[in-house]
Order: C-alpha cells, then structure tokens, then sequence
C-alpha cells in the first residue's frame, strides 16, 4: 500500500513515457515489415513486454538496446514458428493484434492471458477473421480468450463488425490486412468506441508503408502493400500525462506536460480541453528548442456535462477531478469501461463512494456529485488507472492509500515515483 501526500501546490514540468498504444502498434507493424526498424522512445511497461517477448517466442527478434529503442528484425510477413503457446497476462492489444496478425502464419497458434482476460471478450474479432478466411476460435466456447488460431494466411474481403464493444479489433484486423490476398474492407456496425485510436493505427500503418484509409464506418486496406522496416519514434503517452495535468486541475498548481501536442492523434489528448471546460486555463506550443507542449493551470473547477466516447481511458481520471468540482459531473457514452482490465464504471463507483462521493452508476457512464472527501484504503481492482486516477485525488485530501500500487507496472512502472517527484 501507498498512502499519497497531498499538496498545496505543484508547479512543475514533466515528461511522461511512450504511448502503450503507438508502441504496440509500431511492434506488429516492425514484426511483419521488411527488414529492420528501430523503435524509439517505446513504452517500457507489462503490455509492452508481453508483446515483445511473444514475437520472440513466433522466432522474430525484438531486442531492447542500451538507449531504450526496441530493434527489431522484421520478417517479411511470416511467422517463422509454426506453433506456439503465448501469455500475454492482461494485455488487450497484446491479445487482440497477435489473434489478427497470427492468421499470417502457417501452424497453430494458442494466445491465453490471465483469468480477467478470460472474461473479456473477443469473438466479434473472431468471427470478422472468418469472415476473411481465417481459422480463429475461442478455445473454451465462451467468446473470450484463450484463442487458437489454425493459421494459413487470410484471404481478405469485406466483414462488418459491431463497433461499440473495441475499437482494438478493427485496429488488430487494420495492422494484419496488408498481407492478405485481397483487399480488405472492414465497417463499423453501430457507433465505433474510441474512434481515434482507429485512426492512430491507420496514421502508423501509412508510416510503415502500407496504404490504409477510413471514410466514416469503412476502412480500407490495399493488399500487397506491405510494411517496411524503419526507424520511428513513439510520442508521449496522452493517457499517462492526463493524471499529471489533473493534478495540476485539483491543486490549483501548473503542469506542463512536454513531448505532447493538441494535433496528436491520440484522442486522450482532448483531456486537456475537459480540464478547460471545468474551469482550467489550458495552452499549449512549443518550447524554444521546439519540443511541443501542453500546459494546464487549476483553477475554480464547476461540474461539467461530457461525453468521453473517444477517450474512455482518462474519464476515471476526469471523475478524480470532478471530486472536487463545484456541482455534479456527468461522464456518458463509455459503456465498453465495463469490459476493460475490470468493470471500471462499478469499480469507479465503490472506490468513490468509499472516500464519501454521492454516485450515480449508469450503463454508459457515471454521476459524480461532490462531497467532503473521506479517507480510504482505496481498491484498485489490479487496474493500474483504478491506482493513478485515485493517486490524483490523495493529491488534495489528506488519508487516501491506494492498494496494491505495484499494478501500474502495466503500463507506467514508476508512476509513484515521478508522483512524488512533482
């Protein structure tokens, strides 16, 4: 456990790891390219990890050097180990880009994680890589992993998928597709969660050499354009740097933030606009060596009404935030939270209502309305931002302990370090 001390003020400038997201994104897309890349800046975290070491164990050489990079020896698009066995713990890009990128291969594939991961489900991805001639099924017959993949290329086309569960299945099918023997076309049934992240692997697919495009629910990958190696460097994490930018928002302090503009393509960056709707001053540009930046400074905070469908990873941290906002804040449109590392709305809910918050659960979000905040040993559910949303809170009220502060190794191993370094 960790009891976090709160401040009167935080003026500080910080840096935050690599993306999770571009990191495991730039691995897939390097495994299968032609020839080497070097990945700069990666993510050192769980996720990140479980990744590497499963395309070494599929025979493809990922190695971490003495700067941080990733090497990496792309294969060309095939998988040199006819079988394998892979964990990837409770990695979800880890679990769903390997079910996709498997299909490329020639033997048989098992993919299994943790017992959460077990219960998150996968077969809308399942059933549109059958769609596109692939053999992948659920093991157990649940819709969820562990996954076999009987693998003898993928023959591409067109499938619809529902889009309100994970965009991470359109990503895993977008990053494979370049490979397939035809073209392949892949459209969003219903809303599309978390539409930016789509984007983000199509802006990456481009960067490696592929030809990828999305026009409203229809994205569309070109066949035979395959993925050459590169050098290529992961900016800042936008979901990491959102609880530094609270912190600024609940201690009335300043953050700057660097390595991380407003034109990223990471949709967690529009947290900084949610901050400046309850309140905050918000900037953002370039400092004299040219290095971007986006600076948050606190001020008197009102609740706020947002749909955070685009960004659900940081609405646990606008929900710390809105614990000391003047009147109810509202977080809708999130509904595939549940489906995460755990329930993150009814986890959110308790948690809040252990430190003395009047909440509201819905099915697609959550009402917050302020109340005196009451010290805590605060669960954290193994969800590493159950652990930083709730760190940002002890940063104002005195007696907030997390539990189990180890689980933010998933994504932001020294979180509480740098924490406490503010």
């Amino acid at each position: 456990m960790i009891e976090i001390q709160p401040r009167n003020y935080i003026d500080a400038t910080v840096t935050v790891p690599g993306s999770k997201s571009y990191t495991n994104r730039a691995l897939i897309a390097a495994a299968l390219a032609r020839g080497e890349s070097i990945i700069r800046n990666p993510l050192h975290s769980d996720d990140t990890r479980y990744m590497a070491e499963a395309l070494n164990q599929l025979g493809i050489a990922v190695s971490a050097e003495h700067d941080g990079s990733f090497r990496v020896e792309g294969h060309g698009g095939a998988i040199p180990t006819r079988s394998a066995m892979l964990f990837v713990g409770n990695s979800g890009t880890t679990m769903r880009f390997l079910a996709a990128m498997l299909t490329l291969g020639d033997g048989t594939y098992v993919v299994d994680g943790v017992d959460r991961m077990r219960e998150r489900p996968i077969q809308d991805l399942l059933d549109g890589l059958s769609r596109l001639g692939a053999d992948a099924r659920s093991v157990n017959g649940t819709g969820c992993p562990p996954v076999e993949v009987r693998a003898c290329g993928l023959r591409g086309g067109s499938v619809s998928i529902p889009g309100d569960k994970s965009s991470q299945f359109f990503s895993a099918i977008l990053l494979a597709a370049p490979y397939a023997r035809a073209d392949v076309e892949i459209r969003a049934e219903g809303p599309l969660a978390s539409r930016p992240y789509v984007d983000m692997t199509i802006s990456l697919m481009r960067e490696f050499g592929a030809e990828a495009e999305r026009s409203g629910a229809a994205m569309r990958v070109q066949a035979g354009r395959h993925y050459v190696g590169r050098d290529y460097t992961v900016e800042c994490d936008a979901s990491s740097a959102s609880y530094f930018l609270a912190a600024a928002a609940v201690t009335g302090g300043r953050v700057r933030v660097l390595g991380l503009s407003r034109e990223s393509a990471q949709g967690d960056v529009r947290f900084a606009d949610a901050l400046g709707r309850m309140g905050c001053d918000v900037c953002d540009g370039r400092t004299p060596a040219g290095v971007p930046f986006i600076e948050v400074r606190g001020a008197d905070l009102h609740g706020i009404e947002i749909d955070m469908g685009d960004m659900s990873d940081v609405s646990m941290t606008l929900a710390a935030v809105a614990v000391f906002a003047e009147g109810p804040t509202r977080i809708f449109n999130v509904a595939n939270m549940r489906l995460k590392e755990t329930d993150r709305i009814a986890a959110l809910a308790a948690e809040l209502r252990r430190i003395g918050q009047d909440v509201t659960e819905l099915s697609d979000g959550i009402v917050i309305e302020p109340r005196p905040v009451r010290p805590a040993v605060v669960r954290t559910y193994d969800d590493h931002r159950m652990a930083m949303s709730f760190a940002v809170i002890g940063l104002r009220a005195p007696g907030i302990v997390i539990e189990n502060p180890s689980c933010v190794a998933k994504t932001f191993p020294d979180f509480f370090e740098r924490l406490a370094a503010l």
